[in-house]
Order: structure tokens, then C-alpha cells, then sequence
């Protein structure tokens, strides 16, 4: 699946995404973003670290992909453009990343492992400074290179990012080091030992190559569900060419392909069923564990499952325009985009690490001025223990990786989340509108009851005419009379004629009588008067909320069928976890007022509103988001999309029209309300997630910052040593991932 998926041109602007290579840290990805926003022809750009994906902004006439990516490569990054399959270049340069961090722990440590012993218990080896000069150079300036590297081209930009605390931290201990091993009478005539700090320079660039290895590690995990979904597609299609089967990479299916499945195999594009018939498991679309029978003309979908039986189907939907495809490019987006909390904390890495030099210097000179004897020593140890402690990789990660490892955890669970934003405020909502049909109800009208006038005596002759008309409407409650009449055993009738009439219902010749079949309205425009046992029995139904459809021929009514929309049976359930939750619950349709209030009573819901248009459900969101409320708007149709574009939160269910998914920030592949509740929850414990992280991330700094600074020097004698700090500064990240990781194994 290609990575630049999103490709939206909304006049000149074209915006796309794209992988970003060699980020190290969330200050890279404020200097990859603010080198995006700042080059020519671009409107806006966003950078998320933890996934390791740009999207841009940009005049398609005044710049080009390869400009950009020029302009990023200038700073020490890279993107990755122009090539066919961006995805797997990402993947392919990710895994030589995670090999070349490994190589650098592995090697470096190696070495460093002798330097450390000999500083700790054989500080009075023979030539022991110069064999830990030996050991630790190549740890330093070979394994550490990179430090280095990246830290000079980020200063060629005037900007400063975790390398350049490393490689100025490891540096300075390095050559300061050396200079005492080369000098020692330098300091010997000044009554001072030389000290010398191999060990702290190679354990910092050990602790730091190794955090950044178990973070490749935990960022590949919270990654895993997208990976699961790509999964779900075969890379091979079997295709009927001429009449032989042959196998094609499945990029070169095209739409009108006949296809052959066979059992337990998945179904590679989105069709309809041509010949055969099977059980196809659907879980993954509609959450439902029992497989679905297919046959001619059913739909099928990429990603399912057949599992007994095989048989052919024409590709409808090919590429990036199949279902799967369309859940793949949602939780791309999702993970890709920021929440709000998310932009102040990269705001705060930008300035982060200068500030953190700042505190160095101060550190430097307050030593310099008040450290006595040994004022150099302690001043060079203290500023390179604050460079070594304040990186701010557990910053950077707080949020970005809490919101993939939510984003991942709802779509394991058949909520698509759109974008971090929606996810970061669903835990906020205090007030969800329900639309009635599709959401509350099954969506699927189905008849009740039929009950053929008293005076009718040939039932059989008028179910076969009764059934042969409704089979020629396209109305939604004409399928529910015909799917009926077809249990009950009717069979096609011969008819010379059928006419729609739009709003009142359909008209239809046999032989010399005309036959009418609709509402109350259509009767009165034909003065045909309705008998007083079926005026009886549609009162009955009316005072139940069900739809009455009358059949009639030019003189008399000859029966009518009572047609209802079911309610959903985890509904009410739903609702009633949601008022729990001590959220307004209400309900908007555009039914009549019977019906509205019979599904409300039985859904539990007391506030409801019936006859409501697309524009009033919007009024109505708005005039509750002016009384203070965070309006969550649950709908399927495209009637709904104005009050779901309209709302704080909007919810899509998943059976729904393509419109309102397309508007929907969050989108239930099911259409079990009970998923409404389990998506607050998930929005919930993702941002208790990253709030947890952000905590670990600050509180490491705060903690650390001033005892690598000496703060507690005077009081006990305290001195942070650079080992530790490496350490701690690794740990840091290491917690604030698994924290995130956490998220997988929680219940919602």
C-alpha cells in the first residue's frame, strides 16, 4: 500500500504525505517541519517523529516532491519520493536503520565494556589512560560518528537537535581526557589531579545507541496493527483470461476481471459474485464471527475470507479505491496526524535543546566562579552531564506513540479513527445526538404484518400480482413486502404495465383493471375508500410506529402490510452505558412523530425530535455546542453529514454511505452502537496515556537537569556522574514507549 495516499487538490494546493528518513529525535522533526514550512511554493507542512512520515501543503506549479525533498536532505534527512511503493522503501530503510543502530550497540559497547573496567577498579594500570584513549576513540568518533554528523548540519542551519547534546557531551569528556592524558603536568602543577572521563564519553554513546535501538523496536510494535491490515490482502490474484486461469500480481488487476476464489483463501479486490456460492467470513468489516453466504450478485470485499466453497466474482473496486484499502489509508492519516496537545510539545522540543545549552554554559561559569580548587574539573563534568541528561527523546514520543498504539488499538476493535484530534477530545464529549435509521434501528424495514380485506377471496391471485409489482419498485419498503411475499410462497404474475409515482407510491395494468400499491394519499387521490377491517388494522399498527402500505385495485383496498425498522438489539444497551457515563443522550430523525417516539421509548432515550431536516440536525448540534456542550454526532446517511461535519466528534457507522464516512472523524466498521461507548473509552485511556507520559518525560528532566547541574554538591557533596545520566536518559524513552505499549492490553 502506497504511503502517499493522500493526495487532495483543493485548487492550486496539492498536499501529500511522505516517509521521512534518518529522524533521531522529536527536535529532528521540528527542523524537518520547519524547513518544509519555510520552503518555497509551500503552504503548510506537519512532521510526526513516531511514525516517521511528512505530510505537505505545497503550489504543485512553484515546487515539486523532489524539491522538497532536496531542501530536507540539506539539513541531514531525507525523503522519500518519486519511487513506486514509498511504503516499502520506508520498511526496507527502517530495517537497515534498526540493523546499523544495532551494529553501533553492539560494537560500541564491546569497547566500552574494557574502558569502563579499568576506569572503576584499575584507575592505576600501567598506561591505562592511554589503552582507554585506544578503546573508546573508535566508540566515540566511529560508532558515535553519526552524532557528529547530524550535529554539524543542523549548526549549518543555526539549529541544535539530541545530537548535538551528544556530540558536544561526548566530545568535551573526550578531549578533555585526552589532553589530561597527554598533559598530566598540567594539572599536577597546579596541586590538582587529571582526571580523565573515557569510560563516561564511550557509556554515553553505548546507553544512548542502545535507548535508541529498543525505541526502533517499540515503534515498529505500535505500528503492528497497520502492518496486520496490509496484511489482509493477497499479493497474487488468480484471473480467468480466455477462459484459462492464470496468476497476476494483484497490481495489475483491473476493474471488469473475473476473478476465482477458492476456499480459504482471501479475497484479493472488491466485486460482485458472478457464478458459484460460498460462506465468506466478514469479521473484519462488520464484527460479525458468523460467515456471511454469498451468491450471484453479492457483494464481496478485499480482505475477507472465503471460507467454503469457490467462485468467481467481477472486480468492481481495484487498488487504492477497495474497502480495505480505504481502512489502511484512515489509520495512515490517523497516526500520521497530531493532536493538539502534540503541536505544543514539539513547540517545546524546538526550543528545548537551546535552552538546555544555555543551562551548560550557566552551569559551566557558576562552577567556573564558585567551585574552588577544582572549579575546571567540576565545571566540565557538570555541563557535560546536563548536555548527556536533558535530551528530550521521552518528549518527543509522549504523545505521537499513545496516539498510534490508540489508533492501532481501534482499529483491532472496528473503530476507525480519522484523526488524533478526534481521539484526544471523544473523552470529553457530554452530549451525543443519535440519527434513528441505520444507527438506533437496523435500517432494514421489514414487514410485520398483512392482512388482505375481508371481502377478498382469491389471496393467492392478488399475493402473486402484490408481489410482482413491489418486485418492480426500487423502494426500500417495497423490498421489505416483497422479501415477504417471497417466504410466503409468491410467484411471478404477468402485468402489462407499472408506473412510479414519487412520494405516494407505484401503479400497475393487468389485463383491465388497474392495481395501486402505497400510502394513504395515493388512495385519496383515486377516491378509493378504505374498508372498515383494514382501517381497523392499520389504526393498530399506526399506534405502533409501523409504516402502513396500502394495495388496492381501482375500486376497493384489498389488504395492507404493517412494515417496521427493528431496533438494534445492543441499542439500548449502548445508550444506557452512555447515560452511565453522565452524557446527554438524543435523538434526531426525519421520521414521523410516532414512529420517533415509539424507538425512543423502546431505545430509552427521553429527548428526541421527529420530522427534523439534514440543516436542522446541524442547527440542533450547534445551538447544543452554544450551551457549552462537546456534541459527539453518530449517523450513517447522507442526510447526516452536514450535523456530523458540524460536530465536536463525529461518529460514521460503518454499513453507512461513503459520504459520511468520508465526513466522519471516526468511523465504527460495524453497526453495533455498543462500539460508540467502547471509542470514548479508548479516547479515555489513550489520553491518561499520554498524560503518564508526559509526566515520565518532564519529570526526568526536572529531576535531572539540576542534579547533573551539582544543585546538591554543597549540600552533600553530590556530583551526577555522565554514566548515570546516559542511562537515565535512556530509560526515560524506554518507560515512556512502554508506557504507550500498555495501551495494546488494556480493555474498552
Amino acid at each position: 500500500m502506497a504511503e502517499q495516499t493522500l493526495n487532495i487538490k483543493a485548487g492550486k494546493l496539492t498536499r501529500e504525505s511522505f516517509p521521512v528518513l534518518e529522524m533521531t529525535c522529536a527536535a529532528c522533526a521540528v527542523s524537518v517541519e520547519s524547513i518544509l514550512k519555510t520552503a518555497p511554493g509551500v503552504n503548510d507542512a506537519g512532521v510526526n517523529f513516531a511514525n516517521q512520515s511528512a505530510w505537505v501543503e505545497f503550489d504543485a506549479q512553484r515546487t515539486s516532491p523532489a524539491a522538497l525533498q532536496k531542501a530536507v536532505q540539506s539539513i541531514g534527512y531525507d525523503l522519500v519520493v518519486n519511487v513506486e511503493d514509498p511504503q516499502a522503501v520506508k520498511e526496507e530503510a527502517q530495517r537497515k536503520h534498526y540493523e546499523a543502530i544495532k551494529f553501533r550497540t553492539i560494537g560500541s559497547a564491546a569497547l566500552a565494556l574494557p574502558v569502563v573496567i579499568i576506569g572503576m577498579f584499575f584507575m592505576d594500570l600501567p598506561y591505562g589512560n592511554y589503552i582507554s584513549l585506544l578503546l573508546s576513540a573508535p566508540v566515540v568518533f566511529y560508532f558515535g560518528r553519526h552524532f557528529f554528523v547530524n550535529a554539524w548540519k543542523q549548526a549549518r542551519h543555526e539549529k541544535a537537535n539530541m545530537d548535538t547534546l551528544v556530540a558536544l557531551s561526548t566530545g568535551i569528556a573526550f578531549f578533555f581526557s585526552a589532553f589530561n592524558t597527554f598533559f598530566p603536568e598540567f594539572w599536577h602543577a597546579r596541586g590538582l589531579h587529571a582526571h580523565v572521563y573515557f569510560e563516561a564519553a564511550a557509556v554515553v554513546v553505548v546507553f544512548v545507541s542502545l535507548g535508541k535501538l529498543l525505541e526502533e523496536r517499540a515503534k515498529s510494535n505500535t505500528s503492528s496493527a497497520l502492518k496486520k491490515l496490509m496484511g489482509l490482502q493477497p499479493t497474487t490474484v488468480r484471473v480467468i483470461t480466455e477462459g484459462t486461469e492464470q496468476d497476476v500480481p494483484i497490481a495489475a488487476v483491473k476493474i471488469g476481471n473475473t476473478i476465482v476464489v477458492r476456499p480459504g483463501e482471501k479475497i484479493p479486490v472488491d466485486g460482485a459474485v458472478l457464478s458459484g456460492s460460498s460462506f465468506v467470513d466478514e469479521s473484519m468489516i462488520t464484527g460479525e464471527p458468523v460467515a456471511v453466504e454469498k451468491r450471484t450478485g453479492d457483494k464481496v470485499y478485499a480482505g475477507t475470507l472465503n471460507q467454503k466453497g469457490s467462485f468467481t466474482f467481477d472486480a468492481e473496486k481495484v487498488g487504492a479505491d477497495t474497502f480495505l484499502a480505504h481502512i489502511i489509508r484512515r489509520v495512515q492519516e490517523a497516526q500520521g496526524s497530531k493532536a493538539p496537545v502534540q503541536k505544543q510539545v514539539d513547540k517545546i522540543a524546538g526550543v528545548f535543546v537551546p535552552v538546555v545549552l544555555a543551562i551548560a554554559l550557566l552551569t559551566f561559569g557558576a562552577w567556573m566562579v564558585w567551585g574552588g580548587e577544582q572549579a575546571f574539573t567540576h565545571a566540565l563534568l557538570t555541563s557535560v552531564t546536563v548536555l548527556v541528561i536533558a535530551c528530550p527523546c521521552a518528549l518527543g514520543l509522549a504523545t505521537p506513540t499513545a496516539i498510534m498504539v490508540g489508533v492501532g488499538k481501534g482499529a483491532e476493535n472496528n473503530i476507525l479513527i480519522k484523526d488524533a484530534e478526534s481521539l484526544e477530545l471523544a473523552h470529553r464529549v457530554n452530549a451525543i445526538v443519535l440519527d434513528k435509521t441505520g444507527t438506533i434501528t437496523e435500517g432494514k424495514p421489514a414487514v410485520k404484518d398483512l392482512v388482505w380485506d375481508g371481502g377478498v377471496k382469491q389471496t393467492n391471485g392478488y399475493r402473486d400480482l402484490l408481489y410482482t409489482i413491489e418486485s418492480r419498485s426500487e423502494h426500500p419498503l417495497a423490498g421489505a413486502v416483497v422479501q415477504w411475499l417471497k417466504d410466503a410462497g409468491a410467484e411471478p404474475y404477468a402485468i402489462d404495465s407499472f408506473e412510479s409515482l414519487t412520494g405516494r407510491g407505484v401503479k400497475a395494468a393487468a389485463g383491465k383493471d388497474v392495481y395501486y400499491v402505497g400510502n394513504k394519499k395515493l388512495l385519496e387521490e383515486n377516491n378509493i375508500a378504505v374498508t372498515a377491517s383494514v382501517d381497523a388494522a392499520a389504526s393498530r399498527w399506526q399506534a405502533e410506529a409501523h409504516t402502513v402500505v396500502y394495495f388496492a385495485n381501482q375500486n376497493q383496498v384489498l389488504g395492507a402490510a404493517a412494515i417496521a425498522d427493528t431496533i438494534k438489539p445492543t441499542a439500548a444497551s449502548a445508550i444506557k452505558a452512555l447515560q452511565a457515563k453522565g452524557i446527554d443522550v438524543f435523538m434526531l430523525t426525519g421520521d414521523n412523530e410516532q414512529t420517533a417516539a415509539a424507538v425512543a421509548r423502546q431505545a430509552g432515550i427521553a429527548s428526541y425530535r421527529a420530522g427534523v431536516l439534514p440543516s436542522e440536525k446541524a442547527d440542533f448540534i450547534k445551538t447544543l455546542q452554544l450551551k457549552g456542550k462537546i456534541v459527539a454526532m453518530v449517523g450513517d446517511g447522507i442526510n447526516d453529514s452536514q450535523a456530523l461535519a458540524q460536530a465536536d466528534v463525529s461518529i460514521a457507522m460503518g454499513k453507512g454511505s461513503d459520504i459520511a464516512m468520508d465526513v466522519a472523524k471516526m468511523t465504527l466498521i460495524t453497526s453495533d452502537l455498543a462500539y460508540v461507548p467502547k471509542a470514548l473509552n479508548l479516547s479515555t485511556k489513550t489520553v491518561r496515556g499520554i498524560r503518564q507520559n508526559l509526566f515520565w518525560a518532564f519529570v526526568y528532566n526536572v529531576i535531572g537537569i539540576p542534579l547533573a547541574a551539582g544543585v546538591l554538591f554543597p549540600v552533600n557533596g553530590f556530583l551526577l556522574d555522565p554514566m548515570i545520566a546516559g542511562a537515565a536518559m535512556a530509560l526515560s524513552s524506554v518507560s515512556v514507549v512502554a508506557n504507550s505499549l500498555r495501551l495494546k492490553a488494556a480493555k474498552i
